[in-house]
């Protein structure tokens, strides 16, 4: 008898417990709200939970109609295409999910849309970017240094440790770069990486996260507000290329297609990116530079997945509508599959006209480069869509410059090649970045010739970047742990403050103020950011060049040598119409051109000269 109670018993607490394990649960959606009255008003959900197999989905309203559930063979995920109706109030609606193992409901938020007044202006040629690695820059909340539940990689004494920079340090900043004179920041990426090196952030474990130890949503959204109160820019930092191997994907995979090969078995990723303008390419190599992954932990996104494709423009759309984004950098360009890149930038710029984008692609040649802006002269089975490149080719001639490899006439020869751009007015121009040496280490200690170098970057062409403490010299180190270094007097326990003139050193102090003269100056005078660019084949290492407006003509004169030199104004006087005055914006220093049609020059020597209200000849 008392076995018989025992069988009853466990059967019964068996089949409860079957019943109750097979219930239908939601655990989480992406995104993980809308808004009403955007342009894209077709979503697709992506619900995480379980035994989600064969599920009818429905809101408690009207306005939101399901127009597709899609079914996979994961039953731990499911796909639903709505439309938000542009009658639908703002609110928080439910969505419920039914099937024979019984009802499930999530809150599903739809916002009201904010004033886009400040919001999403884009960037442009008018702009310097400022670009930070934010846990290498300022550490103001040092209660978010060790979080619980992250993997613990916080070292400061480490170069690839965590070393606490995190968002209130940026918005604690903000004021020191306006007054820097920069006029947008592009930040590294801010989303959660929890993983055993996690502070550069480009290895995802969470879309819709910003990982706690730089802070929150909240807090990021209050920083592009407060960049946007001091007339600043915020650039966000994108990566469709690849996530991280503690991405939960990587447990329990959406599809068995979701990334490129297996964790096992994949690719390894090359880095001929000129495959892809190539007619004679072979097509294994596009494959294997589009889906091979960078390292093991690394796991290569396949945006051939639809799926996949709607989650990671939906995301991009998020980000920008969530905080009021002003552009986006995509990460890796060239290796991302290229025709849902091309998709992902014009749905960007379908919901905001006026945002730029700019795409990483890392070739110093010309003629490959040139192959990603969008409206290319080359042939190719579709366009881009992509507004903006970074200008490696012009990189990598400051970079052999400041080496010593090269000299002024490689400069010159660079912008020479400016006619296969279809627009080199947008492309971001820059020195030294995250990746790539600073330009001080580079020049050995030589700050003349970081000098000149800051002056082409500001006078010549395109949108300029500079990278985090390049204004005060610093030299980092070749490997990328070292190059990403602190900034000093950003970190609890810092021995000087280098954000102050008295905690700089002499030497820090000169660059820091030539290029906070320059950036003013460039600010106050269009014909600098704006203007027509006409350039003179150097001689003996003096590059001397024009930039026109309609309102007035600056000269910007180099000498680019190590002794003193002498340039003639006969070279150009055609170009000078009837002006008799040169001011030196620089120094004040005036120069009558009626008396001396030549000027002495000191060993690398800069010279802005403003000439009054003038036009171009032609």
């Amino acid at each position: 008898m008392a076995k018989s109670i025992f069988r009853i018993i466990m059967v019964t607490f068996l089949t409860a417990y079957n019943v109750f394990s097979q219930q239908i649960v939601v655990n989480k959606i992406e995104p993980p709200n809308w808004w009403v009255g955007m342009k894209q008003d077709t979503l697709q959900l992506m619900i995480y939970g379980e035994n989600l197999s064969n599920a009818s989905v429905g809101f408690n309203t009207t306005d939101i109609e399901i127009v597709e559930v899609y079914q996979v063979d994961n039953s731990g995920y499911l796909f639903v295409d709505i439309i938000i109706s542009s009658s639908l109030d703002a609110g928080n609606y439910q969505i419920s999910l039914t099937n024979n193992n019984g009802k499930a409901k999530y809150d599903f938020p739809i916002y009201e849309r904010e004033s886009s007044e400040g919001n999403h202006q884009g960037f442009d040629a008018s702009d310097v970017i400022y670009l930070i690695t934010p846990d290498r820059f300022v550490n103001s909340d040092i209660s978010n240094d060790h979080v619980e539940g992250l993997i613990p990689d916080y070292e400061p004494g480490y170069h690839l440790g965590r070393h606490g920079g995190d968002i209130q340090g940026i918005i604690n900043k903000l004021d020191y770069l306006r007054e820097l004179g920069v006029t947008a920041i592009w930040i590294n990426p801010l989303i959660e990486n929890n993983n055993d090196i996690s502070y550069h952030g480009y290895a995802a474990t969470d879309f819709y996260k910003i990982d706690p130890r730089f802070g929150t949503n909240e807090l990021y959204k209050k920083l592009v507000d407060e960049a946007h109160k001091r007339g600043l820019k915020i650039i966000y930092d994108h990566v469709s290329n690849h996530i991280s191997i503690n991405h939960p994907w990587i447990k329990n995979l959406p599809t068995p297609d979701w990334i490129n090969g297996t964790i096992d078995s994949h690719l390894d990723a090359i880095h001929h990116k000129m495959a892809l303008s190539d007619i004679h390419a072979d097509s294994s190599t596009i494959i294997q530079l589009t889906k091979g992954w960078f390292t093991d932990s690394m796991p290569d996104l396949n945006q051939e997945n639809p799926f996949l494709r709607k989650y990671l423009i939906q995301n991009t759309i998020w980000w920008i509508e969530y905080s009021g984004l002003d552009g986006v950098r995509e990460d890796t360009y060239p290796y991302v599959n290229q025709r849902f890149l091309s998709d992902w930038a014009a749905a960007l710029l379908d919901q905001y006209p006026d945002i730029n984008i700019v795409g990483e692609v890392w070739t110093g040649v010309t003629a490959f480069l040139v192959n990603f802006q969008k409206g290319g002269y080359f042939p190719r089975a579709f366009d881009t869509n992509l507004p903006s490149v970074t200008d490696f080719g012009m990189r990598d001639t400051f970079y052999k410059y400041l080496k010593g490899e090269n000299t002024l006439y490689n400069v010159y020869e660079t912008l020479a090649k400016d006619y296969l751009y279809p627009d080199p007015q947008n492309l971001v121009v820059f020195i030294d970045n995250h990746d790539v040496t600073r330009a001080a280490l580079a020049a050995g200690g030589n700050i003349g010739k970081v000098k000149i170098a800051l002056t082409l970057l500001l006078t010549t062409r395109g949108i300029p970047q500079i990278l985090y403490g390049t204004e005060i010299g610093m030299e980092g180190g070749e490997d990328h742990g070292l190059l990403r270094a602190d900034f000093p007097g950003g970190f609890p326990g810092d021995l000087r403050d280098a954000f102050y003139a008295d905690g700089r050193t002499e030497k820090e102090n000169e660059i820091f103020n030539f290029l906070n003269r320059l950036l003013n100056i460039r600010k106050e005078h269009e014909a600098l950011y704006d203007g027509t660019l006409t350039h003179f084949p150097p001689v003996n290492d003096v590059y001397c060049y024009i930039k026109y407006s309609d309102s007035e003509m600056i000269v910007t004169v180099i000498n680019g040598a190590d002794y003193e030199n002498t340039l003639s104004f006969d070279t150009i006087k055609a170009n000078l119409k009837n002006q008799v005055i040169a001011k030196c914006l620089l120094t004040g220093k005036e120069f009558d051109l009626t008396q001396n049609m030549k000027i002495n020059l000191l060993p690398q020597e800069i010279l802005i000269l403003q000439l009054g209200n003038t036009t171009k000849q032609h």
